[in-house]
């Protein structure tokens, strides 16, 4: 899986920036270029031709201000599925250009896929242009692939006007259809898509949702524990049209959370995995890890892990966490002792100093952290116990009510105590928590100490995404969204002062913006998350505006 890049050449067009394309410029040509990629939604499967071909689509990630990360994957023969070990070296050329058409490349190179890679390919391309649209493209024998289209971040002393990504969590196969992977692909106005977290699901058939709810059938059948079962899982997903296109469409930012791996995993293992009849944890873990590395769009940190940083300019610098790595295992719920006990962590010592000593010395107006678990404070409350239950389901709560999910950062209040405390003892302002995992979009403020809110101003605020199709409230008691959550949702708001909102029953995405006076955050919803063809609207937004660290609600979405 190696990359040679060649020479790249700048290109000086008039009226352009440090070589690049002005942002209008941009936009049109993604217009112009859009028959030739793929986010036309469910396209036929292809089937694999005897040369090489290009069946699980294109990605980009991890923007910089001089480049980007490309990946695919490579069928070399039909035979050579993923996961299966079969199938020769394959020589593969990459390009860079500033057409859809390629008549103006600015770089290029070859890499191998390989079978010890399950014939993914990965170019970490270097020195674009800063804040700069391009197309890109593999070759491979007789076979082309579909054309993508990326995007370089603002040059890191830039002070960019205005920053947008998509923000998604929570993809389970068996739960619906893709449909807000299709909607955020047909958006011509993101710098990137942030995924939070279960990009996929470990789940055998049938198991997630329960009760025979499958829309769809996932590939292997089984709850995947090897490293073939990861690769065939990751190429299933890819398979899927309206991923492809999104991955085609924009450059993606991801984290994991646990399921990549398994459920509500730990350091040391995770609640549905038994080391009797699974194996040791740390060779399903490290399956788990390789396959994701292979398959993902993300450049790996020191540490083998998703935790980075990356810088958008003057306006923003996003942290992205790993938190399932270094966590100690979940407390047992109601063991008050566990949940404060300064020895437990959640993200680990090292990555923890990390994210504090990087927050209190940044130079970006806004500190973004990608987060893949609900930091702010939960109680449950007066929740009425039909609602206990669907909670209890989604969130692993006990359903007499008066808990906390263990899972989240409420479980490890020391972590959060100390890096709350860092931020207000620094002073460090606008910090944006970027938050998937719990199913349901939620916008809070962030305290301190919950019981001192709103007396005392909150250090931060969070925007949590719902998630495309895992199963919510409305899943779970087998009702209409939006009617009978209502009652939950004013119970939890009441025991929380610091949720300034929360929808129990979508399914979708959001779409953040931020400029100098504020971020906000837009949630959109799908019309029914097993329809293939499900439309999206903008339910409710949300803004903190600069200094401040507390949100208002918005007019109305951006863009």
């Amino acid at each position: 899986m190696t990359s040679t890049p060649t020479s790249p050449q700048q290109p000086a067009l008039p009226g352009t920036r440090a070589g690049g394309l002005r942002r209008r410029t941009v936009v049109a040509a993604g217009a112009a270029g859009a028959a030739v990629l793929p986010l036309a939604g469910r396209l036929p499967s292809a089937t694999a031709a005897e040369g090489p071909s290009f069946l699980h689509g294109v990605a980009s990630g991890d923007p910089l201000p001089d480049g980007v990360l490309l990946w695919t994957r490579v069928t070399p023969e039909p035979a050579a599925v993923p996961g299966s070990g079969k199938g020769a070296a394959v020589e593969v050329a990459w390009e860079v250009a500033e057409d859809a058409e390629f008549t103006r490349t600015v770089a290029s190179g070859t890499a191998k896929a390989e079978a010890d890679s399950d014939h993914t390919v990965k170019a970490d391309v270097r020195g674009l242009a800063p804040a700069t649209g391009y197309f890109y493209r593999f070759t491979a024998g007789a076979g082309t692939s579909p054309t993508g289209r990326t995007r370089t971040a603002p040059a890191e002393d830039a002070t960019a006007g205005n920053l947008r990504f998509g923000v998604a969590s929570c993809a389970n196969y068996e739960g619906g259809y893709f449909a807000s992977y299709r909607h955020l692909a047909a958006r011509r106005d993101l710098d990137a898509v942030l995924h939070l977290g279960d990009y996929i699901y470990e789940y055998g058939h049938g198991e997630y949702p329960t009760g025979n709810r499958a829309v769809r059938t996932v590939q292997p059948e089984h709850e995947i524990l090897t490293l073939a079962d990861y690769r065939v899982r990751h190429g299933h997903y890819k398979a899927d049209a309206d991923l492809q296109a999104m991955q085609a469409a924009h450059p993606v930012i991801a984290v994991w959370d646990d399921h990549e791996f398994a459920d509500n995993a730990y350091g040391g293992g995770a609640g549905n995995h038994d080391p009797e009849t699974e194996g040791p944890w740390d060779d399903r873990v490290a399956a788990a890890k390789r396959a994701y590395f292979e398959w993902m769009p993300v450049r790996p940190s020191t540490e083998g892990t998703t935790f980075r940083r990356l810088r958008f300019g003057r306006l923003a610098e996003l942290y992205l966490l790993d938190l399932r790595s270094f966590r100690d295992e979940q407390a047992t719920i109601g063991d008050g002792r566990a949940i404060d006990d300064p020895d437990r962590t959640l993200a680990g010592r090292k990555q923890l100093e990390w994210l504090k000593s990087g927050l209190s010395a940044s130079r970006a107006q806004w500190k973004l952290v990608g987060n893949s678990v609900m930091i702010s404070p939960l109680a449950f409350g007066s929740v009425p116990a039909k609602f206990l239950g669907a909670l209890a389901e989604l969130l692993g709560v006990p359903r007499e009510g008066l808990a906390v999910n263990t899972d989240q950062w409420d479980g490890y209040t020391a972590d959060r105590t100390e890096l709350l405390t860092h931020l207000r003892r620094n002073g460090v302002t606008d910090t944006v928590f970027l938050t998937g995992d719990i199913h349901m979009h939620w916008a809070n403020d962030v305290p301190l100490l919950a019981a001192d809110y709103p007396r005392v101003a909150p250090v931060a605020t969070e925007f949590v995404v719902t998630s495309v199709t895992s199963d919510n409230v409305d899943d779970v008691l087998r009702v209409a969204p939006d009617t009978v959550s209502g009652v939950a949702e004013s119970a939890v708001r009441t025991a929380n002062r610091h949720v300034r909102w929360v929808d129990m029953d979508s399914h979708g995405y959001a779409v953040l913006d931020i400029d100098a006076a504020r971020a906000q955050m837009d949630y959109y919803v799908l019309s029914d998350k097993k329809d293939p063809d499900a439309t999206s609207a903008c339910r409710r937004s949300y803004r903190t505006a600069s200094g401040t660290s507390r949100l208002e609600r918005a007019d109305a979405p951006v863009g």
